[in-house]
């Protein structure tokens, strides 16, 4: 390619790129970051990073679910390492546009629904890896969330990533509690969800964040075991 034809190329994709923005996902699409100057950093490749290490290197013959996929970083990795088929959804149209964006210029094909959570239903298939990523603290209904992947399209393994705050500490959980006790209602490490009415990190769709205690103990409430705690506020989960 000429040097010319290449600048050309590059501003057509350029400017395709910012008539997406804002992109929360920083990407490079053929050069280009499509976040460069994201308030966390290089996000979310070095949250990738940091748990990349649990995921089979190869995933031949396996089909991914990446629920919540934003511009569509975790989908492209999971088609990297050979996924037979990728599907990803979310509910906002504008990160699915720039989610296929992304899979165009990298040739990669994965399927796009514009979907939410709570219709995964209708997907009609179990998928033997399923990716649930910074979704769980913007739904007003996280339980139920995690009540419909179990039953409905998870196969084996569940990657469970949520904003965690509060107390690290855990303790380990009872079979029952009398009515009249009070005191594990005041425990630290008793798990607590927490509301948010209004805004967190300017944000409305912040509605819940659990402590560790919780989020632990919702995963297992929703039929899965932890496997491995893969990164600070990461999960790596297999169906009971």
């Amino acid at each position: 390619m000429t040097a010319p034809a290449r600048r050309n190329r590059d501003s057509a994709l350029s400017e395709r790129i910012s008539a997406l923005g804002p992109w929360f996902h920083n990407l490079d699409l053929d050069g280009i970051a499509t976040a460069p100057e994201h308030f966390l950093g290089d996000y979310p490749r070095f949250k990738w990073n940091s748990f990349a290490h649990a995921i089979p290197a190869d995933l031949s013959g396996c089909s991914v679910l990446d629920i919540g996929c934003n511009g569509g970083f975790y989908a492209l990795e999971m088609k990297r390492r050979g996924a037979e088929r990728v599907v990803a959804i979310d509910s906002d149209p504008r990160y699915l546009d720039q989610a296929r964006l992304a899979a165009e210029v990298n040739e990669l094909d994965i399927e796009y629904r514009l979907m939410s959570v709570y219709e995964i239903a209708a997907l009609k298939e179990r998928f033997d890896l399923v990716l649930f990523m910074g979704v769980l603290y913007h739904l007003r209904h996280p339980l139920l969330a995690l009540d419909l992947i179990a039953e409905h399209v998870a196969a084996d393994r569940l990657v469970c990533q949520s904003l965690i705050r509060g107390s690290e500490a855990i303790t380990p959980p009872r079979q029952d509690h009398d009515f009249t006790e009070q005191a594990f209602f005041a425990d630290e490490g008793a798990p607590r969800l927490t509301f948010i009415e209004h805004r967190l990190a300017g944000d409305p769709t912040n509605w819940w964040v659990p402590n560790r205690a919780c989020l632990e103990a919702m995963i297992r409430s929703a039929g899965f075991t932890i496997e491995m705690q893969a990164a600070d506020d990461l999960y790596l989960c297999r169906k009971n």
